[in-house]
């Protein structure tokens, strides 16, 4: 009896063991800022006093914020990250990120990533950050990262362009990028942050090509199975900083995903189809919602028990837009899986 005892409570010590593991590796977010002002456009802007809530938030909850660089290795080396992770980032390089957000930033001591366009650092533009004021916060612990040379639409052909052409200028684009960056402020991060958060299948393949991981600006949480092209990263300015709702996004969960298939996520479809091959289902059929930005529910069609394919009910106008799936989490209550598919219309 003793014996069984004993087995018994090294079983359960195991499957403990296994369900913490699970946790910890399928918990992390990665939040995106561009402006921390209330003088500059609301839609990419948040106040200090809306930053610091954040902050706040992330402090007080005791969430495990860590450095971008940290995070990624962690995932892509299938290591485990504690439940409750979080990674700060910032696009285009403002200058009110060294006048208002630093401070903030560092008096909470969590790490951020800028990603920046050098080409219009060495122009001199007004608006953003110099080098100099780059190297002073990258002494002070934040990542200098790659947002292209000067903010161009990476995945648009240029008139008469070929494949192989358009290949080649935005190969040396990105190259040159990675180049100006680790010659001004000396670390070299193999990140590019699309942006506008676009991209289509050819700038995910030269990415990969490259030795560099895409980070896109599409909802949802990461994790193991999370394509590496394409990371996703939860916007918090503007409509999306209601601490209320960012709350619920910050805690989300990845879906395990076995297979992603869609014809191409820039496309002149109108209701353009992505299918869903789910790996394991921490969540109820049943409850599975998908959601296309500016329309409302999306249509689903399960091939199987695993296998659905979402579609828009109506067709999509010119310009992004996007399909949002969430489920509520069965084994940890109160948590969502979250997924987002962007979608760039072309319309001639």
């Amino acid at each position: 009896m003793i014996r069984c005892t004993q087995v018994m409570k090294k079983l359960h010590n195991l499957v403990l063991f296994v369900g913490l593991a699970s946790v910890q590796a399928h918990s992390a977010t990665i939040l995106q800022y561009h402006h921390v002002s209330e003088k500059l456009p609301p839609v990419t802007s948040v106040s200090e006093d809306t930053f610091k809530s954040h902050l706040e938030h992330l402090k007080k909850g005791n969430y495990n914020v860590i450095a971008l660089d940290e995070f990624l290795n962690h995932l892509k080396q299938g290591k485990q990250l504690p439940l409750g992770t979080v990674a700060i980032t910032f696009d285009d390089g403002y200058d009110n990120n060294i006048e208002a957000a630093a401070p903030l930033l560092e008096k909470f001591n969590f790490p951020y990533t800028i990603f920046v366009n050098p080409k219009l650092i060495d122009e001199g533009k007004s608006y953003v950050m110099t080098w100099d004021e780059l190297r002073t916060l990258s002494k002070r612990g934040a990542l200098i990262a790659n947002h292209s040379a000067q903010h161009d639409y990476l995945h648009l052909r240029q008139p008469g362009e070929s494949e192989e052409q358009w290949a080649k200028r935005i190969s040396h684009d990105l190259t040159w990028s990675q180049q100006r960056i680790n010659a001004e402020i000396g670390h070299n991060y193999p990140y590019i942050a699309y942006p506008y958060g676009e991209f289509d299948s050819a700038l995910q393949s030269l990415v990969q090509q490259l030795g560099l991981i895409g980070i896109g600006q599409h909802s949802g949480a990461v994790g193991p199975t999370t394509d590496f092209t394409r990371i996703p990263r939860f916007p918090a300015s503007g409509i999306y900083s209601n601490l209320k709702t960012l709350k619920v996004k910050i805690d989300s969960l990845p879906f395990e995903i076995d297979q992603l298939a869609y014809n191409n996520s820039v496309t002149k479809e109108r209701r353009p189809s992505v299918t869903i091959t789910f790996k394991n289902m921490d969540f109820s059929k049943h409850q599975l919602a998908c959601f296309v930005s500016g329309v409302g529910r999306a249509e689903l069609n399960w091939h199987s028990e695993n296998q659905v394919a979402v579609t828009s009910p109506e067709r999509l106008p010119k310009g992004r837009s996007r399909y949002n799936c969430t489920a509520p989490s069965k084994t940890h209550k109160g948590r969502f899986h979250w997924f987002s598919q962007p979608w760039v219309i072309q319309i001639n």
